[in-house]
């Protein structure tokens, strides 16, 4: 084989990964979001999809995250101030084996549900690597803020410019 032939071998290879790279990638905002269930730590069950009609906070987490739990208080406020209004967080806790008993011992202190990540199907959020990671989806369905981009962090601040619009939309 010439090398040439190697060359577009090689070449043609580069691109099939990073068409593969570039299709792992998760959500799009604007777009539907990709389905999410999970079994509750409270014996529940969420569905993405029954929750239609209502303004979902998607939040990826783990007990070891400092930052993950320093955001905690302010969804859980967010939550208890808005929840009438057709909200809905569901935390999906990354965390291994080793650290999944504290999950439910950090999630007393907090109003909206939990679940365990291996519990959970999530595929089409992607790979999920770094932590916090948060999305945010509409009453429609329609992905509004990919937590892939911009500030990974949740606040007040960002919860009412990103989420209050959307509950106060019909």
């Amino acid at each position: 084989m010439g090398i040439c032939c190697r060359m577009a071998r090689f070449f043609l290879a580069g691109l099939l990964l990073m068409a593969g790279i570039a299709g792992a990638r998760g959500p799009e905002e604007g777009k539907p979001a990709p389905p999410l269930e999970a079994h509750l730590l409270t014996d529940g069950q969420f569905s993405l999809a029954q929750a239609s009609g209502k303004v979902v906070i998607i939040n990826f987490w783990a007990t070891w995250c400092v930052p993950c739990r320093q955001e905690m208080p302010a969804l859980d406020a967010y939550y208890l101030q808005h929840r009438t209004q057709g909200l809905e967080i569901v935390a999906i806790a990354m965390d291994d084996v080793k650290t999944e008993s504290k999950v439910s011992e950090v999630m007393r202190a907090f109003a909206f549900p939990a679940a365990l990540g291996r519990e959970a199907s999530f595929k089409g959020y992607g790979r999920i690597w770094r932590l916090p990671l948060t999305f945010v989806v509409d009453r429609h369905g329609i992905l509004r803020k990919d937590g892939w981009y911009g500030d990974p962090g949740i606040d007040g601040v960002l919860l009412e410019k990103v989420v209050t619009p959307l509950l106060n939309a019909r």
